[in-house]
């Protein structure tokens, strides 16, 4: 995932609603991911479907590099 650019990449739920389809294709188009803000504070992220798979297959892999060390460390 690209990093964040604070100036694009956190708006506020109600500009969410109101330029919804706008601000996902931002997102597709960027790859970055869209940080809602609600009453000032974050409330959500909005990623790219790609972008959210590619993050569960490295997590997964990452879990499963894990379990594999421990196997190792404990001689299994």
């Amino acid at each position: 995932m690209r990093s964040l650019n604070l100036e694009e990449d956190i708006r506020p739920l109600s500009e969410f609603r109101a330029d919804a389809a706008g601000l996902l294709a931002q997102v597709r188009r960027t790859k970055r991911a869209l940080v809602l803000t609600q009453r000032g504070h974050t409330s959500a992220v909005v990623l790219d479907v790609s972008e959210y798979q590619r993050l569960v297959d490295e997590l997964q892999l990452l879990r499963d590099v894990h379990a594999s060390l421990g196997q190792i460390g404990a001689g299994a």
